[in-house]
């Protein structure tokens, strides 16, 4: 079995939400319940989801995890964009949560393309 813990991209996805959720609580308290929620629940699902892989026994199944992470740190971008063109929050100064958010998406991508290599 996989230790989800021992994996560089679950450790980068969990940093990411740590970094992000304080961003999120600048937002108004009329998004408490829209954007930010959405936010909040597609930045715990890419950790969650390669934890959740890792504990699949078969690598197809742990490449479909992958996938979901990998989709879930996409929504998590675009909800990210979302919120700073509507100025709930500026990041301009801050690039590196997107460039982070960028590289996780790139090693999810590797990861998912080696384990499928294997077949």
């Amino acid at each position: 079995m996989r230790n989800f813990r021992e994996y560089e991209i679950w450790q980068n996805a969990f940093q990411l939400t740590v970094k992000i959720y304080p961003i999120i609580h600048l937002f108004p308290e009329s998004e408490r319940f829209g954007l930010a929620n959405q936010l909040k629940r597609a930045l715990i699902s890419i950790s969650s989801n390669i934890a959740e892989g890792c504990s699949r026994h078969s690598e197809t199944d742990f490449a479909r995890m992958l996938e979901i992470a990998l989709g879930s740190a996409y929504e998590a971008e675009s909800q990210l964009l979302l919120a700073q063109t509507l100025k709930f929050v500026t990041l301009d100064n801050d690039n590196t949560v997107f460039e982070e958010i960028h590289q996780l998406q790139k090693q999810i991508s590797a990861l998912i393309q080696k384990i499928r290599n294997k077949k």
